[in-house]
């Protein structure tokens, strides 16, 4: 027999101490150093602006975020890219889910966000995943259906009642 071995098990108590950039899934600490690639942060602003103006057209009372805390459960707190929130946000984090949570995929971050976080984002209801892959140059929108996400081909969105608009994403990040 070995040693035994300690897992961390990390709240939300211990994250709002923390410096710098972290998000926690399952207790385990994950650090997001370094900062974005200016490719990763271009795609966002372009993502955040398409999502804003189609809001303000479709006079949806929805709001986007880049990036905020989602508290999904105690020990898993996470940051998306970008966010839209179509109800009031009382406090200092998110504690229910979000529309739509966008997913720039880095290299570091390619494992997390196309299997871990895609199974957090369904089990907490989330009802649009979007993952963007500038390194592939992929786009991928997953839409909650019974419970289980669905890739859509096309880039529509109904947030919720009255709010629906479509995206041409091509013409936003490039590909």
């Amino acid at each position: 027999m070995g040693e035994p071995k300690i897992i961390p098990n990390y709240t939300y108590e211990d994250y709002k101490r923390w410096q710098g950039r972290w998000e926690v899934i399952d207790g385990i600490a994950y650090d997001m150093s370094p900062m974005a690639s200016p490719e990763h942060q271009r795609i966002a602003n372009e993502i955040g602006r398409a999502f804003s103006e189609a809001i303000e057209k479709g006079q949806c009372a929805c709001q986007v975020y880049q990036p905020i805390d989602v508290k999904i459960r105690e020990n898993t707190i996470v940051n998306p890219d970008l966010l839209i929130v179509c109800k009031p946000i009382e406090g200092q984090f998110l504690d229910f889910p979000p529309e739509l949570v966008v997913e720039i995929i880095s290299p570091s971050s390619r494992l997390k966000d196309t299997i871990t976080k895609y199974n957090l984002y369904k089990e907490f209801g989330i009802k649009y995943y979007l993952l963007i892959d500038p390194e592939e140059k992929r786009k991928v929108l997953h839409h909650l259906t019974d419970n289980q996400y669905v890739s859509q081909e096309s880039f529509d969105f109904e947030l919720n009642s009255g709010c629906q608009f479509s995206l041409k994403l091509k013409a936003v990040v490039g590909f």
